[in-house]
């Protein structure tokens, strides 16, 4: 699928297809701001932006590294974000600490690809999106929607005139959602997806993958959640089967489905979104912690 444009709004296909490590970008033509949000799509399209049409600014839906990769070409101009996800972008350490990489061999080996692979560069300032802001950029106007679980400020954007929403990484994947982060939370997710199914766009934008719905994609929604509750089944029924504790129910790969390399990324990946069910299934009742194994309750 190739670029598209929607009125002052042009959709910017990621390379690979959009998939990790890149993501889809937006480029806004407004009278009184041009903006780029989530600049990792391509670093041509984006330097050719930057250098033949212009950028004023560049928007953050959240602090992702697959979606900061090309924000060092902007060095110039003001970084946009909420107030929440900016302070994993003042500091590798930061950053690792965002994330919950606590194991020391990750986080060497995190800190060295945010580095190398995904350009980071440490940000001192910003300017905070409001939750709910309406944003006027001349001949173009935007809501700033709060739709956390995936990162505590992750925003999309409701684009009123064109009827376009941009959904960042409530991404419709057939994967499912992320929510393995220091601060990300399931029960926001689910709630930030109704929020997003009840908006009246025309358009439905996403940060990765196929990215762009024309018809208002019913079976995307449905899909991306129930992946967040038949994780938990699994995981319920391998507790029915036998306790565990978080070590043993990793090594069954219920998230990824099979060992995955580098375990630095998958491994991490398997043991973060676990350790957040579990914690939902204990706040449920569903689950009890008994030193160190979990137990189902029946």
């Amino acid at each position: 699928m190739e670029d598209r444009q929607f009125g002052r709004i042009h959709f910017l296909r990621g390379e690979n297809k959009g998939r990790y490590p890149f993501a889809n970008s937006l480029y806004i033509e407004g009278d009184n701001l041009r903006v780029i949000i989530d600049p990792s799509c391509s670093r041509g399209k984006l330097a050719y932006l930057r250098d033949q049409k212009g950028v004023d600014a560049v928007w953050l839906s959240h602090w992702h590294e697959d979606h900061f990769t090309y924000l060092y070409l902007f060095d110039k101009c003001p970084l946009w974000i909420s107030a929440k996800d900016f302070p994993p972008l003042t500091g590798i350490e930061q950053l690792l600490d965002g994330y919950g990489i606590d194991n020391e061999d990750y986080r060497n080996y995190w800190k060295s690809a945010f580095q190398t692979s995904f350009n980071f560069r440490p940000r001192q300032s910003a300017r905070f999106i409001q939750e709910g802001e309406i944003i006027d950029l001349g001949s173009v106007t935007v809501e700033a929607i709060p739709t956390p679980g995936h990162t505590p400020g992750h925003l999309s954007f409701f684009f009123r005139e064109e009827s376009v929403l941009f959904m960042g990484d409530h991404d419709l994947t057939s994967f499912g959602p992320w929510y393995g982060d220091a601060f990300s939370n399931i029960d926001e997710t689910i709630k930030s997806l109704q929020l997003l199914r009840n908006i009246p766009a025309r358009v439905w934008l996403t940060g990765h993958d196929k990215g762009l719905f024309e018809e208002y994609p019913a079976a995307r929604f449905e899909h991306y959640e129930k992946v967040i509750y038949e994780r938990e089944n699994k995981i319920l029924a391998l507790l029915e089967k036998q306790p565990a504790a978080l070590d043993k129910i990793a090594t069954e790969w219920l998230i990824y489905g099979k060992p995955r390399e580098p375990l630095a990324f998958f491994e991490f990946g398997e043991r973060a979104l676990l350790k957040k069910h579990l914690e939902r299934l204990l706040r449920q009742g569903r689950v009890v912690l008994d030193n160190g194994t979990y137990v189902k309750i029946h």
